[in-house]
């Protein structure tokens, strides 16, 4: 398996929960007034969701098991291989639903989730990293 590229998507989400962490707001209010925020925000959630789907494509791609019907899928397969904790695939699984929604119908976001995810949940980006990284030897 091909470490390097492993190792490039993380950097690449550790940028991305960075830019968030940067940028999120104070309030919802916040997020919802200002249309710039919401777009980095929300671009640097796709992304950072984005890069852990790859991570675990690029895994799964080594192993001996069936390829996943779904990005979410991939999470599963994580988790039976022992790369994530079965809380972390789960959440991981909810946020490809977010991804989905985020690119599809951009206009139906809900703001009030969003900022629920970047003040509750982003921590599940470097938990799903160190995951990865402590299980590779990266």
């Amino acid at each position: 398996m091909d470490n390097n590229v492993i190792t490039s998507k993380l950097s690449s989400l550790a940028r991305c929960v960075g830019r968030i962490r940067l940028k999120s707001p104070q309030s919802v209010e916040a997020l919802i007034d200002d249309y710039d925020l919401q777009d980095i925000i929300s671009l640097n959630l796709e992304r950072s969701i984005h890069n852990c789907v790859d991570i675990a494509a690029h895994i799964l791609s080594e192993q001996d098991i069936p390829v996943p019907e779904t990005m979410a899928e991939s999470f599963d397969k994580l988790y039976e291989l022992g790369f994530v904790p079965v809380d972390l695939a789960l959440r991981l699984k909810k946020a490809v639903g977010f991804r989905n929604l985020a690119v599809h119908t951009y206009q139906a976001i809900d703001w009030n989730i969003v900022f629920s995810i970047i003040t509750e949940r982003l921590d599940d980006f470097p938990e799903f990293a160190r995951c990865i990284i402590e299980r590779m030897e990266i």
